[in-house]
């Protein structure tokens, strides 16, 4: 009697599909996840270096401000 099962006749490359095929959605699941995370991070970076230069600016116009109300002060006069 031979034995002619599945488990016996499946070649490599159908186990390696199937594996494939029962990974994918939980590869797929993780890949979201960690794309989610950097985003993120990147979202959260982004920001602080936006409100870093944002407030650089501002000093700057506030400066510039003072100045110029300096000046015309003193052409008033």
């Amino acid at each position: 009697m031979s034995d002619t099962s599945d488990s016996n006749n499946a070649r490599p490359e159908d186990i390696l599909e199937r594996l494939r095929q029962m990974a994918e959605p939980l590869v797929n699941s993780i890949d979201k996840r960690l794309s989610g995370q950097v985003d993120k991070r990147v979202d959260k970076r982004v920001e602080e270096s936006l409100k870093d230069r944002l407030s650089v600016i501002e000093r700057a116009i506030a400066d510039l401000d003072r100045a110029i109300k300096e000046l015309q002060a003193k052409v008033k006069d």
